[in-house]
């Protein structure tokens, strides 16, 4: 037997989902929050979602952050978050885009323009 060569996994990352390359419903963008729900965790969590679980457990992380913490694949973790969600045991909050964030100097111009037009 070959010796392991740096940060090779011995089981690729794939085996994690089950084969899986794509959630069942839920797709979810790499800066989605995800926060542990409180439910009790069952027997039926594999492994890598039990990891998962109790990352999230002090609070909300990124699914880049999971990935990033789990050295997995954005992917493979998705794969496993929607299933997590599917299963009530996480909440996702998709990001808000970035059409829709307020941007502070568009509304302070706003706001002396108002005040302006007041005096």
């Amino acid at each position: 037997m070959t010796p392991r060569q740096g940060n090779r996994r011995l089981v690729p990352a794939y085996l994690a989902t089950g084969g899986r390359a794509r959630p069942s419903r839920n797709t979810f963008d790499r800066l989605s929050l995800l926060q542990h729900a409180g439910m009790p965790v069952t027997s039926d969590v594999r492994p890598e979602e039990h990891r998962i679980l109790e990352l999230l457990r002090p609070g909300a992380l990124s699914l880049a952050e999971v990935s990033a913490h789990l050295h997995l694949p954005v992917s493979v973790v998705n794969v496993l978050v929607a299933d997590l969600v599917d299963a009530g045991l996480l909440h996702a909050r998709v990001p808000i885009p970035e059409a829709e964030q307020l941007d502070r100097h568009i509304l302070e111009r706003v706001l002396d323009g108002l005040r302006s037009l007041k005096s």
